[in-house]
């Protein structure tokens, strides 16, 4: 057998690594991940919204949770934000309401935080005074990035965040508030007017948030909305209603050309725009290949398709939960949020561009 001298034998086992890792090593985990949207990403902000009747913080929610207790979370166990942390190997960031000194607690700041709020739109009007808007969202993590800067130092504060996934779904609410208004308000603002205002205004607070530090997009376009068990209860045929699918799908093609643009003016600004629209679609057409069963009706409800009514203590679940699409008459089940995170994070389908998180997390 050969010697190798101590020098050598390091850097055989180097390139032992490196092929290795060449053949599967995970890379390291990105520092943190921020959180801004919407219902389908809340983990339990509303919860501290005593104005606010948009909650989850009651059964039938998070029965397949750990504890099997409801956390604010519009689903029944893990939703699409808990989903993508465990991808990057990461803990789900926390509500940032749920922390006890939110002006000071730089440690929690840095491990990443969830400010998604139920009910939150693109724009201000949207569920006003019900939830925490997309732009307060941004105002207490405008907070947070002074106490990162303060603790830190702003170079260092800097490094971490461009270094952190910041995640971004929203979209929904404004265009079912738009759907759900009467003919005089669509008037009054035509659908393409609707959706160009929503892209202005979550171009601009993307902008805000990359001022405030953020480098790494992660930005998930809004679903096949009209295809929710809710919408299609609307419709006598029980089918997808086209207006808000539609406008679902104008929206993610004004985001899509928007951060393109935004790529190309902003220096050192990364992006990831997953097609919700397009993936889900694709699980409704052809739910079997992805292991479900149930595309119409909710799990958890009420009356016709389980969507007359909210998923509340006194409405019935199913027991199958594995084989639905939708948990309540809007929400995923913890399957099928994974099942559309797995393809947003691996980009394995097609429907994340240019890259996947996983490539964007790599950066």
């Amino acid at each position: 057998m050969a010697y190798l001298s101590p020098a050598a034998a390091a850097g055989f086992a180097a390139l032992l690594v490196l092929c290795w890792c060449g053949i599967g090593c995970r890379a390291a985990p990105p520092p943190a991940i921020y959180v801004f949207g919407d219902s389908l990403v809340d983990v339990g902000n509303n919860n501290y919204l005593s104005f606010s009747l948009l909650k989850a913080d009651f059964p039938h929610n998070g029965i397949d949770y750990p504890g099997h207790k409801a956390t604010g979370r519009f689903c029944n166990g893990k939703n699409s934000a808990d989903s993508l942390a465990e991808k990057l190997g990461l803990a789900s960031p926390p509500a940032y309401l749920s922390l006890p000194s939110k002006s000071n607690n730089t440690d929690a700041f840095l491990g990443g935080l969830n400010f998604a709020s139920g009910g939150a739109g693109t724009l201000d009007s949207t569920n006003r005074g019900k939830c925490l808007t997309m732009n307060k969202q941004i105002d207490y993590y405008t907070t947070v990035y002074g106490a990162l800067a303060k603790q830190l130092g702003t170079s260092a504060a800097q490094t971490h965040l461009s270094d952190s996934i910041f995640v971004v779904v929203i979209g929904s609410n404004d265009i079912l508030n738009y759907v759900g208004s009467d003919s005089a308000n669509k008037l009054k603002t035509p659908g393409q007017q609707l959706v160009d205002s929503m892209v202005a205004s979550l171009q601009g607070q993307l902008k805000t948030i990359y001022n405030l530090g953020a480098r790494k997009l992660a930005v998930i376009g809004t679903g096949a909305i009209g295809c929710s068990p809710a919408q299609r209860h609307q419709n006598k045929t029980g089918d997808c209603r086209v207006e808000a699918n539609f406008l679902a799908s104008q929206f993610n093609k004004g985001v899509s050309s928007m951060l393109e643009q935004l790529e190309a003016e902003l220096t050192g600004l990364s992006y990831s725009f997953f097609d919700t629209y397009a993936a889900l679609t694709d699980i409704i057409n052809d739910p079997s290949s992805y292991g479900f069963v149930e595309i119409k009706a909710a799990c958890c409800g009420l009356g016709n398709l389980n969507a007359n009514f909210a998923c509340t203590p006194i409405s019935t679940y199913c027991s199958n939960r594995r084989d639905h699409v939708f948990w309540d008459f809007y929400h995923p089940t913890e399957a099928a949020a994974g099942t559309l995170t797995s393809a947003a994070f691996d980009g394995s389908e097609g429907y994340a561009h240019p890259i996947s998180i996983k490539q964007l997390a790599a950066l």
